[in-house]
């Protein structure tokens, strides 16, 4: 794949500000992408993050703050990016928000953030870029989903049901766009250390009297026979070869990258 392969591409990552979202920022951003970061945070430390962008890349970065369980900030989202960098070319749905409890102690407020975050927001994201895709004749959706969107865990009902849903959409969206230069794939990753993550494992050595060390062992055991977190670079790298003409014919594939927990 050659360097530079998507230079003046406008790319959208949603949830971008930190994890997976933005190790997938700085894979498309390294290729010469246009960058739309999204996210909350501090917003100096966003500022510099964008800053952080430009110096490094020479490309365009903007953020917008859009918080993604409401649809009226998802339409600001995407059409206050096409006025600042232009047409979106490649849209990455990945913000998302986990809550563990059994089902019937999962409070409904809980349920209707993750679905609307997890799940919800991609529909809208999509329903808004595809048009301007479809009238350019050239587009990239990816959706990252999760190891759970292809198996359950328990006390996840509802990022398990958004997470399958993801591939639900990611399907049809192929299939609706599939004799067109538009591309609609979906990433399953296995355990990543994101802050999401990362919590998980703070919350098992606390319940547990572990350290962090033994419960990210533990954690690792249970799921991923490799023993090692994927990383948000690896994911960031199968999202450029995705957004590439070697993928084209790549159309609703749900890929997991998960250091074996699907071949078990």
């Amino acid at each position: 794949m050659q360097k530079n392969s998507l230079q003046g591409k406008n790319a959208i990552i949603t949830g971008s500000t930190s994890g997976i979202g933005l190790g997938i920022a700085q894979a498309l951003a390294a290729q010469g992408a246009n960058i739309v970061l999204n996210g909350f945070g501090d917003s100096q430390e966003i500022a510099s993050l964008k800053d952080e962008f430009t110096r490094q890349y020479g490309i365009q970065a903007i953020h917008h703050p859009a918080d993604l369980a409401k649809p009226e900030q998802i339409t600001d989202l995407i059409q206050e990016s096409t006025r600042q960098i232009g047409h979106i070319d490649i849209l990455v749905n990945n913000a998302g928000i986990q809550y563990v409890a059994n089902i019937e102690d999962f409070p409904v407020d809980r349920w209707d953030a993750i679905i609307a975050i997890n799940l919800s927001s991609a529909f809208h994201t999509t329903r808004l870029v595809l048009p301007a895709m479809k009238s350019r004749g050239w587009g990239r959706i990816i959706n990252i989903a999760s190891a759970h969107g292809l198996v359950a865990s328990a006390q996840k009902s509802a990022y398990v049901a958004a997470k399958h849903g993801i591939i639900g959409l990611t399907k049809a969206v192929a299939l609706e766009t599939a004799q067109s230069n538009i591309t609609c794939n979906a990433i399953c990753p296995g355990w990543v250390l994101t802050p999401l993550v990362q919590k998980q494992v703070d919350d098992r050595a606390a319940q547990e009297d572990i350290s962090v060390e033994e419960a990210k062992r533990a954690l690792l055991s249970e799921k991923q026979p490799s023993g090692e977190f994927v990383t948000p670079a690896q994911l960031g790298a199968l999202s450029v070869f995705l957004c590439s003409e070697e993928a084209a014919q790549v159309r609703g594939a749900a890929w997991n990258m998960d250091g074996g927990w699907l071949a078990q």
